[in-house]
């Protein structure tokens, strides 16, 4: 017999999406502290949801919890960064490959572009880039593939959200995805794999570069980065 995960009680689902989605759009800065009765006040509940929630969000690599710093959002740095685009690197691109090579639908990868374009807010296009590249990877024909992306993708968000708010690229990033979604639609599959493949390394080595590349903006390799919000 196999059971099912229980489901998060509702008041530690919107606990857990409300703090989620200030992590992501840069309202909380890498560093700082995480007060359960802050929290608790802030949206009306006990303590109880708001432990649980954060709990989750430390499985999730978003918080770190610690004896003696209590909760603090995750700091981000070069290695922490490059582990998981290295993730991304070793699978998105042979997702993307493989939603091509299906003729998968990619319309919500198309409305997440225009999402982007009209954003008035940071914060909304930030989100709108993240359901661009879930929209391509998706349906790829493989559940467990695209799982093993939805379990870094929350990662990724937080180093991009951090990443931009020291390095704007947001009008360099929007080109590359437009040939990219280009690429799929035109049913190139090797075309848009390595597309995305240049387009996820290029980024880290530009907000991230290694000990002997030149930095091509105000983060430095190995130093942790802040940012107040992100630019793209």
């Amino acid at each position: 017999m196999t059971f099912a995960p229980a489901p998060i009680p509702s008041r530690t689902q919107y606990v857990l999406e409300a703090v989620k989605h200030r992590i992501l759009t840069g309202q909380l800065s890498p560093g700082q502290s995480l007060v359960e009765t802050e929290l608790a006040a802030q949206y009306g509940v006990s303590k109880t949801p708001v432990r649980e929630a954060l709990k989750t969000l430390a499985g999730t690599g978003l918080v770190v919890m610690s004896q003696y710093k209590g909760v603090t959002v995750r700091m981000v740095d070069a290695a922490m960064a490059r582990e998981v685009y290295d993730v991304r690197l070793l699978l998105e691109p042979e997702a993307v490959r493989r939603t091509v090579r299906a003729a998968a639908s990619v319309e919500d990868a198309r409305t997440a572009l225009t999402r982007a374009a009209e954003a008035a807010d940071p914060a909304d296009r930030s989100l709108a880039n993240r359901d661009f590249h879930r929209a391509l990877y998706l349906p790829c024909g493989n559940p467990l593939l695209s799982r093993m992306l939805d379990e870094v993708r929350d990662q990724a968000a937080l180093v991009s959200t951090v990443a931009w708010a020291a390095v704007p690229s947001w009008e360099r990033e929007a080109a590359e995805h437009e040939e990219i979604l280009r690429l799929v639609t035109t049913g190139d599959a090797d075309g848009a794999a390595g597309a995305v493949h240049d387009h996820i390394a290029s980024f880290v080595a530009r907000a991230f570069p290694e000990p002997d590349e030149e930095p091509t903006g105000e983060t430095r390799t190995g130093e942790p980065l802040t940012g107040e919000r992100p630019q793209a």
